[in-house]
């Protein structure tokens, strides 16, 4: 028997799409030699009958499955439909794919060709050169595209185009070494906390350029609430590496010590003044911190950068820090009045934070294999 490739579908209210697209799907199947192809539609209680409608197509298709629940958002949805199909039927390969009729079932023969070469995870991208959004109006294009590159900026992951794609096809293997505990299962973040999860995992990404239609019909599901969830998800991705953070507050932590040390020493003993013994203290432990960091906090990153390189990278990022750090120091003691070695602790925690976000996703970010197909290659 071949190996399975199942199609997971999330629907709610969606009678007047699902029929074309589950045809749609099962007329793939002549054009993929490798694997079986199976559908599975995870419907949240519809009330205009989209259950009724796969029921009925169950008699045609045989490879037509539904399961259904309370309707707790497109995350939920995904969620239960892998775990369903991961337990169920045991398949090769999971594939995301929207129920309205915007993303092409043509592609996906492309997909599973990509990851028989060798891919875990493909991502049909509406912003790879190829792609294309023509229904979206200038005010939609204009979010996507913005919502796309605080993903990139906030998970670390900058070379993928589409991050929110909804159509992707990836390696039931690669899924298994995910946590659906930290996946944010409301609305819409969904797609861009699943996708830094399997890249988190080692997924080796290709896009490849879809067009995105318009709905067959009805309306978006897209709300108000989703778009917050999405940008209160993206603080999650940022922080996500909890190990790493961890890691990089005990540098920090010893980092402070050098930096008073510095400090104390310059000052009580050599009666150094402020000015000049609070930047040789801060670059002390930027020093001391990159060795550390080097060695320990990012030492699983998967970074082939030249260690003089990093260690500049580094060094900009913490002079950036640093200079918040002196500013602060300097306002609270000669603006607020506070008691120096207390205004150098809170400079410090503030550059601290500073130095882990610019550093995670600049100095140390991933070097993942990522590729993008184009549309003359399809």
């Amino acid at each position: 028997m071949r190996p399975i490739a199942c199609v997971i579908l999330p629907t709610y209210n969606e009678s007047e799409n699902i029929e074309a697209v589950i045809r749609g799907i099962f007329e793939q199947r002549e054009k993929i030699k490798t694997h079986e192809l199976y559908v599975l539609v995870v419907d949240d209680n519809s009330p205009d009958g989209t259950e009724k409608i796969v029921s009925f197509l169950q008699n045609k298709y045989y490879n037509l499955y539904i399961i259904s629940e309370e309707k707790q958002g497109l995350g939920d949805a995904y969620k239960k439909g892998i775990e369903y199909a991961l337990k169920r039927f045991e398949p090769d390969l999971i594939i995301q794919m929207d129920a309205d009729g915007q993303h092409d079932p043509d592609s996906i023969p492309v997909f599973i060709s990509l990851i028989n070469n060798g891919f875990s995870l493909v991502v049909g991208s509406r912003f790879a050169q190829g792609g294309g959004t023509p229904y979206f109006s200038i005010i939609q294009k204009i979010y996507s595209l913005f919502g796309n590159w605080l993903i990139r900026l906030f998970g670390g992951i900058p070379r993928i185009r589409d991050c929110t794609s909804g159509f992707k096809c990836i390696k039931a293997d690669l899924i298994k070494k995910c946590s659906f505990d930290f996946i944010s299962t409301n609305g819409y973040s969904f797609q861009s906390s699943f996708l830094f999860e399997l890249i988190k995992n080692g997924a080796e990404v290709i896009e490849v350029p879809i067009i995105f239609s318009n709905r067959l019909a009805g309306e978006t599901k897209l709300s108000a609430k989703d778009r917050l969830n999405f940008l209160l998800n993206l603080i999650k991705l940022r922080f996500s590496h909890s190990e790493e953070l961890i890691k990089f507050c005990f540098v920090g932590a010893s980092g402070i010590i050098v930096n008073l040390g510095v400090y104390i020493t310059l000052t009580r003993l050599f009666y150094v003044i402020l000015e000049i013994a609070s930047p040789i203290g801060i670059e002390c432990s930027i020093i001391t911190n990159f060795f550390l960091n080097n060695a320990w906090t990012f030492k699983k990153r998967k970074n082939r950068s030249h260690i003089i390189k990093k260690m500049l990278k580094f060094h900009i990022v913490a002079g950036i820090a640093g200079i918040i750090n002196y500013s602060i120091v300097l306002s609270l003691v000669y603006i607020f009045g506070l008691y120096d070695l207390i205004a150098i602790c809170i400079g410090i925690i503030i550059a601290t934070l500073i130095n882990y976000g610019l550093n995670s996703m600049w100095t140390w970010k991933h070097k993942h294999e990522e590729e993008t197909i184009s549309d003359t290659e399809l």
